[in-house]
Parts: structure tokens; C-alpha cells; sequence
């Protein structure tokens, strides 16, 4: 089988909903749908936080970075961790460990160098994200985190079943932005349950069209991924690598508000993107 009819394969099951996940990744899932519970609320969130160690050591630890720690006052407790972050970010945080543990399974040597370039890359989105919606479009920032922890979740996903598939990352980039990149994302993203806005934005940066100076969740994303210093191994040709560098000097000087430009909010915001980045990636 080739890489085009790979691609085609997986997107087709992807399609139709027949997505394989480990074990860990199903029991994330389980948490992150009683998260979205409407009458889930904090004490609850609390209790399903503490049963997962690794969940409960992240949870804290952004709480305290400085995108969420404004004030300095550090906390240690869970359940002060999951009052100051909210019941939506806390389920931001529970995408970034399902995102993790697809690429957890992954043993080839290659394969798992890409799946850690690939995290890297969507840290430094979902960080951006987060700043750029706050300070700059003025859309919801637990949702541009959100929506930047699972822009590349299809990428995940089919690189946990690329040894399935010999050959499926040889050729050209291009090849997965065209044959694979909507198609299985679109389908995992359904899979997880993720909301329809979320999803039209992650839509909006496979079109790769945003506005200057940037407005809606879509266009947040998209100077996020243009901004970030770190390529995805899957679109990573030359090409492609121009014209996201080309973009974000676009916008890297265009005017916000009445006074600002975007460089000069970006270096005021850099202690919240580094610290919510550290807690991220690590």
C-alpha cells in the first residue's frame, strides 16, 4: 500500500468513527466527557483530577504558571488548583494528556521524534493561542488553548498508527496536507467530541486563510501556528516553512488598538507564553 492510499484508509475509518485508542487514552476520554458535563462543577472536577497523579501534578502546575498566577500566590492543592483554573481549562488540560498518550504508544525511534517535534510545535500554538486571544482578538482564551492543543491531534493520531502502515511518511509533505492532514483530522476531532466552533477554526488553518489584524478564533489559531518557532515534522518543506515565515512578518508589525503593535504585545506577554509552555511540554 502506498502513502496517498494509506492516508486514504485511515481517513476512511476515521470517517466512519472506527478510531483505535489505547487504554489510557479511553479512560482520558471517559474524564474529559464528564468534564463537559453541564452539572459537573468544582468539588466533582476536583475528585476526578485527584485520581489521576499525572493529572493532578499538571493541573497544579499551570494554575501556578504565570498565565493563570497573575497575582504571584502560589497554591498545592488540587482543589484550589481546578477553583482557580475553571472546570473549561481544566478540560484544556485533559485534551493536552489525551494528545500525549496517543503519542506515548508510538516505539519506533523516528516516529516518536517526530510525535515530540509534533507536541512541541502544538505547545508553542496552544501558549500563543491563549495570549494572542487574550490581548489581541479578545475571543475566549480557555477556548483558543483548547483549540491549540487539538490542532494537530489528527497528526497524533496517525503517526500512533503509522507502523500499521509502512512507507506512510515517505514523499512529500505536501502529500499529507493534501491526502491526510482534513480528512483524519476531521474525523478524530468528531471522535472527541470536540465543539463545532473549535472545529471550524481548526478548519479555517487548514484553509490557511486569516485576517490582518486578526479577529475571530480562526484567525487567533492561525498567527498562533504562523508565530510559533517550532514547524510540524508533517508540513515542514521548504515551501511551506517560507510562507509561514512570510505571514507572521506580516503580522508581526501590524497595529492593535490605537498605540500597539503586535511585536510589542507578544514581548509583554512572553513570561505567560514561557510558563504555560514549560508546564505544556514537560
Amino acid at each position: 500500500m502506498n502513502r496517498l492510499d494509506a492516508f486514504k484508509s485511515i481517513a476512511a475509518l476515521a470517517g466512519r468513527g472506527e478510531l483505535t485508542f489505547p487504554a489510557n487514552v479511553d479512560a482520558s476520554l471517559k474524564l474529559q466527557q464528564a468534564l463537559a458535563d453541564p452539572d459537573c462543577h468544582i468539588e466533582a472536577a476536583a475528585k476526578l483530577v485527584q485520581a489521576d497523579p499525572l493529572l493532578a501534578a499538571r493541573t497544579v502546575a499551570i494554575a501556578n504558571s504565570v498565565a493563570f498566577n497573575r497575582s504571584g500566590n502560589e497554591i498545592t492543592s488540587v482543589r484550589n488548583a481546578v477553583q482557580r483554573l475553571g472546570v473549561r481549562t481544566l478540560q484544556s488540560v485533559v485534551a493536552s494528556l489525551i494528545v500525549r498518550q496517543l503519542g506515548s504508544t508510538i516505539t519506533d525511534p523516528l516516529l516518536q521524534a517526530k510525535a515530540n517535534q509534533l507536541w512541541e510545535h502544538t505547545a508553542h500554538v496552544a501558549a500563543l493561542a491563549q495570549v494572542i486571544a487574550r490581548r489581541v482578538t479578545k475571543v475566549d482564551p480557555d477556548t483558543a488553548l483548547f483549540a491549540g492543543i487539538m490542532h494537530e491531534v489528527g497528526g497524533f493520531y496517525m503517526l500512533s498508527r503509522a507502523a500499521e502502515f509502512p512507507g506512510i511518511l515517505d514523499g512529500e509533505p505536501q502529500d499529507w496536507v493534501e491526502h491526510g492532514e482534513q480528512a483524519i483530522g476531521h474525523g478524530v476531532l468528531t471522535k472527541l467530541k470536540v465543539p463545532e466552533a473549535v472545529m471550524q477554526a481548526i478548519g479555517s488553518l487548514w484553509e490557511g486563510l486569516r485576517a490582518i489584524p486578526p479577529e475571530s478564533l480562526g484567525d487567533t489559531l492561525l498567527l498562533a501556528n504562523d508565530l510559533a518557532p517550532v514547524a510540524s515534522p508533517l508540513n515542514e518543506s521548504p515551501a511551506a516553512i517560507a510562507v509561514r515565515a512570510a505571514r507572521a512578518a506580516r503580522s508581526i508589525d501590524c497595529v492593535i488598538g490605537e498605540n500597539t503593535t503586535l511585536s510589542r504585545l507578544l514581548e509583554e506577554s512572553d513570561d505567560e507564553v514561557q510558563s504555560l509552555l514549560k508546564v505544556l511540554v514537560h
